[in-house]
C-alpha cells in the first residue's frame, strides 16, 4: 500500500510535467478569434478546430474532468488562476486530439502497446515514470516498484479513482511520445547546406573598415514635419503584412489601492509580538508555529535556505531563543531556534567567472584558457573578483559579481565545479582554473561547505487590509465612478486628484486575463469587449486583487478590418522618418568632396564617423546603430568607393568603404552548419504549432463564455 500511496502522491506531478510539455508544444493563448456569436454560428460553440465544432457542454466536460484530477492531486479546489490554466489545458487537448492527430494519421505515427509497456517498465522508461517512482528520500529509481505497483493496481480493493488516475497517466505518456516522434521527425528534416554554412561563415568573419556620414532623423524636429492621414493610409496599404489585424481593445484606467494602512501594520506588529511570547513558551513549538503561521516554512533549514536577516543571526543562536520580528515585504516573521543536526548533504556558497568554450574550435579554446589564466593572475595580484566578474564572466551571474548563491553537493552543479567547491576546506579563491563542459571557471568559495541543519520553528504573518481600509478604498472608487461618465470627465477628474495615476493598456486580446500588472483582470477585459461598451465610456469599479479599478475604453481594433487608427503611432513614426529622409536627401543634393566637407556644408546634425572590423552578421555602426541597409551597401562597394546618399534605419547615410578583409578560407564548415541547424531546431516546436493551427483554421471563442 505504501507504493500505491506514493504513486498517488507523485503521479500528479508527473502528469503535470507531461501536461506542461504538451502546452509548451501547443503554444496556447494566441489562437485566432472567432466570429460573433450574435450574427451566425452556434451560440453554444466554444470554438472550431479543423472544421470540427466544439460546443460549450463538451468543452466544459473536459474542464470538469481536469478540475477533478487537479483536486484529487492537490487536495483542494483550484483558484481562479489555476482554473484559467485548466481551461487552457482543456483547449490544448482538443487542439492536440483533433488538429495534431490529423497530421499523425497522415504519417502513420502511432504508439503501440508494446512501446507503452517499454516506456513504463521496459528498457526505455519514460522520464515521467522515473520521476513518479524515484524515492524522494534517497533519490534512487527502482524499476521493481513499478512492477509491484501495477500488480497491486489489479487488486479488487484498489479505489476506482486510482485506476482512473493511472489510465489518464498512461494516456498522457502515449500523447507525449507521439508528440516527441512528430517533432523529432520534423527536426530531422531540417538541414543546413554547405552553401548556407559558408554564407554564415562569411557573414561572421569577413571584416570591413568604414567611414560614413550620418544625419539622424531626430535632428529634424517632429513638429516641423506634417503627416496626413492619407499618407498613413498609403503606407499601411504598402506594408499590410507588417501590420496584422486583431480583435483587441485599448483602455486607460486608475486604481484605488486596498493596501494595508499604517494602522493595519501596527495591529499586526502587536499581534506578532504576542505570538512571539506564545512561541517561546510553547512546549510543542512546531505545532504552535504551524497553527498560527500564514506561510508554510520548513522546520529544518540550512544556512543557505534561511532569509538573510535570520542567517545574520546564526552566531547568536541559543536553544529556545526567539529571533525577529523581521519584515519581508508585507509579512512579519519570528523564529525560534531549537538546536541543530547533521544534514545528509553539504551546502556551500561560491562565486565564479566563466569564460565559455562550448562550441568553440580548438584554437579558440586555447585563447579562452589564456584569457581565463590572465584574469586568475589579476585576482591573485589583488584585483577585485567581483569587478572582474562583472566585466568578463560570460553568464548571468556577472551582473551580481559572479555570485551563485548557496547550493548543495547533489548534482546542482556540474561534477568538476562541484568537486572543486566542496573539496575546499575554507573560504577563498581556488588557485587554479576549473574546466567543465561550459568552459573555464575561476572560483571563489564565499561560504565553505557545511552539513549543519538548523531546527527553526517559524511563524509568518502577512499584513492584510482591515475591513475599514477596504471600505475606504471602495468609497473613493465609487465616488470617482459616480462623477465621471465620459473620457473627458475621466481626464478632468484625474487632474483634480493628484494621487491618481493613469495607466494605459493597448491592444488587449479578448482572451486576456492580465492587464499590465493587474492579474485576474478578466472582468475588466470582458467589460471592454462587451458589445454594449462604447468608445470613451467609463466602467464601474472592478475589484482586482487588492485594488479597485475604473477603466475608460479608448480604442477598438477588428481582425478583419485594419485601420490607420489601430497603428497610428507606429505608422506616424515610419512616415515621418520617410519625410525627414526626403528633406535630408534634398539638402545633401549631389554631394561631392570629402565626407567632412559634405558634413560642413550640410550644417548642424551631420556626423562623420569610422567603424572598424565590422561584419555582416552583427555589424554596429556607432551613432547609426544596427543598419542592415548600410551594411549591405558597405560590403557591396569596392575599397575606396563611396555610396550615394541613402535613407537607412535611423537616418540618411553616405558610406565609404576603406578596406575589406575577406574571411580566411577554412576546410570545414561543420561548426556553422551546426549553428544554423541548432537555431532552426530551437524554433521547430513553435513553427509546427503555428503551421498546424493555420492549416486547421482554428477559431477560439472561449472568451465569450469565460
Amino acid at each position: 500500500m505504501s507504493v500505491i500511496n506514493k504513486i498517488r502522491e507523485r503521479s500528479g506531478l508527473a502528469v503535470g510535467v507531461i501536461a506542461i510539455s504538451l502546452i509548451l508544444f501547443i503554444v496556447g493563448g494566441d489562437l485566432l478569434g472567432g466570429r460573433s456569436m450574435l450574427f451566425g454560428g452556434n451560440q453554444q460553440e466554444v470554438g472550431e478546430i479543423a472544421g470540427q465544432s466544439i460546443d460549450y457542454q463538451e468543452f466544459n466536460a473536459k474542464v470538469d474532468e481536469l478540475r477533478a484530477q487537479y483536486e484529487q492531486q492537490t487536495g483542494r479546489a483550484p483558484g481562479e488562476q489555476e482554473l484559467t490554466q485548466i481551461r487552457e489545458q482543456a483547449w490544448n487537448q482538443f487542439l492536440f486530439e483533433i488538429a495534431y492527430q490529423k497530421e499523425f494519421d497522415k504519417l502513420g505515427l502511432k504508439v503501440s502497446q508494446e512501446e507503452l509497456v517499454d516506456m513504463v517498465q521496459g528498457n526505455n522508461i519514460s522520464p515521467a515514470v522515473r520521476q513518479a517512482f524515484t524515492n524522494p528520500q534517497t533519490g534512487v529509481f527502482d524499476k521493481s516498484s513499478i512492477v509491484k505497483y501495477l500488480k497491486d493496481l489489479n487488486r479488487p480493493n484498489v479505489p476506482v479513482q486510482q485506476k482512473v488516475a493511472w489510465a489518464s497517466f498512461e494516456k498522457n505518456l502515449a500523447s507525449e511520445r507521439l508528440r516527441s516522434k512528430y517533432q523529432e521527425l520534423i527536426t530531422l528534416s531540417t538541414f543546413a547546406t554547405t552553401a548556407e554554412a559558408q554564407k554564415e561563415y562569411q557573414a561572421q568573419n569577413s571584416k570591413a573598415n568604414l567611414k560614413f556620414l550620418f544625419v539622424p532623423y531626430y535632428t529634424i524636429n517632429d513638429t516641423t514635419v506634417k503627416v496626413t492621414d492619407s499618407q498613413l493610409q498609403d503606407y499601411l496599404n504598402k506594408h499590410k503584412d507588417d501590420y496584422p489585424g486583431s480583435d483587441s481593445r485599448s483602455i486607460q484606467y486608475v486604481t484605488f489601492s486596498v493596501a494595508p494602512s499604517k494602522e493595519d501594520s501596527a495591529t499586526l506588529y502587536n499581534e506578532i509580538k504576542s505570538l512571539a511570547r506564545g512561541l517561546g513558551a510553547a512546549t510543542n513549538d512546531s505545532v504552535f508555529a504551524q497553527q498560527n503561521s500564514d506561510v508554510r516554512i520548513p522546520l529544518y533549514m540550512t544556512a543557505g535556505e534561511m532569509p538573510e536577516q535570520l542567517r545574520a543571526s546564526i552566531p547568536t543562536f541559543s536553544p529556545g531563543g526567539i529571533y525577529g520580528p523581521f519584515r519581508e515585504g508585507n509579512t512579519y516573521f519570528i523564529y525560534k531556534y531549537g538546536g541543530s543536526k547533521k544534514d545528509t548533504s553539504f551546502t556551500a556558497r561560491a562565486s565564479h567567472i566563466l569564460i565559455q568554450t562550448k562550441g568553440l574550435a580548438d584554437s579558440a579554446k586555447v585563447a579562452a584558457r589564456q584569457r581565463a589564466e590572465g584574469i586568475l593572475k589579476q585576482i591573485q595580484g589583488g584585483a577585485s573578483f567581483e569587478a572582474l566578474a562583472q566585466s568578463n564572466s560570460q553568464d548571468g551571474s556577472a551582473q551580481v559579481g559572479g555570485d551563485l548563491g548557496y547550493f548543495k553537493n547533489n548534482g546542482q552543479m556540474v561534477k568538476p565545479f562541484e568537486s572543486a567547491v566542496f573539496g575546499a576546506t575554507s573560504a577563498g579563491l581556488i588557485p587554479r582554473l576549473v574546466e567543465t563542459e561550459f568552459g573555464y571557471h575561476i572560483i571563489k568559495v564565499t561560504q565553505p561547505k557545511t552539513d549543519i541543519l538548523y531546527r527553526i520553528a517559524a511563524i509568518g504573518k502577512t499584513i492584510a487590509p482591515s475591513q475599514t481600509t477596504r471600505d475606504e478604498a471602495l468609497r473613493r472608487a465609487d465616488q470617482f465612478a459616480s462623477e465621471v461618465q465620459t473620457k473627458e470627465e475621466f481626464d478632468a477628474k484625474v487632474k483634480e486628484d493628484k494621487s491618481l495615476v493613469v495607466a494605459t493598456a493597448d491592444r488587449i486580446p479578448e482572451g486576456a486575463n492580465q492587464i499590465n500588472a493587474l492579474t485576474d483582470a478578466r472582468a475588466v477585459v470582458r467589460w471592454a469587449f462587451d458589445n454594449k461598451t462604447e468608445l470613451n465610456s467609463v466602467s464601474e469599479p472592478f475589484e482586482v486583487g487588492d485594488q479597485y479599478v475604473i477603466a475608460v475604453l479608448t480604442g477598438k481594433t477588428e481582425k478583419d478590418n485594419v485601420e490607420v487608427s489601430d497603428y497610428r503611432n507606429e505608422l506616424t513614426a515610419k512616415v515621418r522618418n520617410e519625410l525627414k529622409g526626403e528633406q535630408i536627401l534634398t539638402k545633401l543634393g549631389s554631394a561631392s568632396g570629402s565626407l567632412e566637407s559634405i558634413a560642413q556644408k550640410y550644417g548642424a546634425g551631420a556626423l562623420v564617423e569610422t567603424a572598424d572590423d565590422v561584419n555582416m552578421a552583427t555589424g554596429y555602426l556607432k551613432s547609426a546603430g544596427v543598419d542592415p541597409i548600410a551594411l549591405g551597401k558597405a560590403f557591396g562597394l569596392k575599397p575606396g568607393k563611396r555610396s550615394k546618399p541613402f535613407a537607412g534605419e535611423n537616418g540618411v547615410l553616405i558610406v565609404e568603404t576603406t578596406s575589406i578583409t575577406p574571411a580566411p578560407p577554412v576546410a570545414d564548415y561543420a561548426q556553422y552548419k551546426n549553428q544554423i541547424q541548432q537555431n532552426n531546431a530551437s524554433r521547430i516546436g513553435f513553427y509546427i504549432n503555428e503551421a498546424i493551427k493555420d492549416a486547421a483554421k482554428v477559431e477560439d471563442r472561449r472568451a465569450k463564455f469565460y
